[in-house]
């Protein structure tokens, strides 16, 4: 009879460098990939979107100095809002032009009916 000692415990949270966790394949580094790219683009309009907002909110507090100011701040926003978009699109590879780009559009509209009610 002889007698070993038993091995100790290992902690489940700690790395086991006799048994190394699997690598990467590829499908785990495309879905990585795809949500790099959602973050990015997100990330992106969200942005262009606020700056959008906040030339709309400019144009709505402007003291009129010239006539059609604001005006034009509000279409200053539209193309930011679609460049935007363009911005997006372009970060998941796909054609910048699309149905998409009527949304950049919008702040426009919206902050030309807030100017005018």
């Amino acid at each position: 009879m002889s007698m070993t000692t038993p091995e100790p415990r290992r902690s489940k949270h700690l790395l086991d460098l006799d048994n190394p966790p699997p690598r990467a394949t590829a499908k785990t580094e495309r879905s990585l990939t795809r949500v790099q790219q959602w973050v990015m683009s997100i990330l992106a309009v969200s942005t262009v979107a606020h700056l959008a907002g906040g030339l709309i909110v400019a144009a709505l507090y402007l003291d009129d100095i010239r006539e059609g100011a604001a005006e034009g701040l509000m279409v200053i926003a539209g193309i930011m809002m679609v460049l935007g978009i363009v911005l997006g699109r372009l970060i998941h590879r796909a054609h910048p032009l699309s149905w998409w780009l009527v949304l950049g559009v919008l702040p426009t509209l919206i902050g030309l009916w807030l100017l005018h009610r």
